[in-house]
């Protein structure tokens, strides 16, 4: 027997064994994981729809995942709960909607997990995305201001128009979330990992 052909072999076998482990096994462990229903008609996880749906697309093709992840890691293993990125550690059954996940590697930003539940306020997201110094100052976060019209001043706000906080920004007094605006914001406000499950106390 050749070595050409022991490598070729060790190779093979590598690869095969770590797809079997790392994503037959897991698969098969998890093909059983259902929602949870309580009682008065709750489910959990929600399945994404309308602007939430779209929104995700939206976040997925502005590469959010490379500053951000959406996994909460538990007690021991960093600080995330005790910096209130969650209420507990995120686990499988929070994930039986995303196809593809977002869980993300890197933390150039905080953990989205349960953004929508640490900031509910639509307004905050808007002024966050617009430009995300006025929420969090110090934040290397790129604007995303191409996702609101402006009103300048001198111009007549819609009624559902967001105040710019002080003078506002140079001669923008007022901002309007556009389409994808609109569909991004309902997507990270329904990012929501604070359901009571009980795999999650384990």
């Amino acid at each position: 027997m050749s070595k050409t052909f022991l490598l070729a072999f060790g190779i093979l076998l590598t690869i095969l064994s770590s797809v079997t482990g790392l994503v037959l096994i897991p698969n098969w462990q998890f093909q059983s994981l259902k929602p949870v229903v309580k009682a008065d008609g709750r489910r959990y996880p929600e399945a994404y729809f309308g602007d939430q749906d779209k929104g995700r697309g939206v976040y997925i093709a502005q590469g959010c995942i490379y500053c951000h992840t959406q996994q909460v890691r538990m007690k021991g293993y960093g600080a995330d709960i005790r910096r209130g990125w969650g209420t507990r550690r995120s686990v499988p059954r929070d994930y039986l909607e995303d196809r593809p996940h977002q869980l993300g590697t890197m933390r150039t930003g905080p953990d989205l997990a349960s953004i929508g539940a640490r900031q509910p306020s639509e307004s905050w997201h808007a002024l966050h995305l617009y430009n995300p110094q006025l929420t969090s100052p110090g934040s290397v976060m790129p604007r995303y201001n191409y996702f609101f019209d402006e009103v300048k001043r001198g111009q007549m706000p819609p009624a559902e128009a967001i105040r710019l906080p002080g003078n506002g920004h140079g001669d923008v007094t007022h901002i309007l979330p556009n389409e994808r605006g609109r569909q991004l914001i309902a997507y990270l406000k329904r990012l929501n990992q604070s359901f009571p499950l009980p795999e999650a106390n384990q």
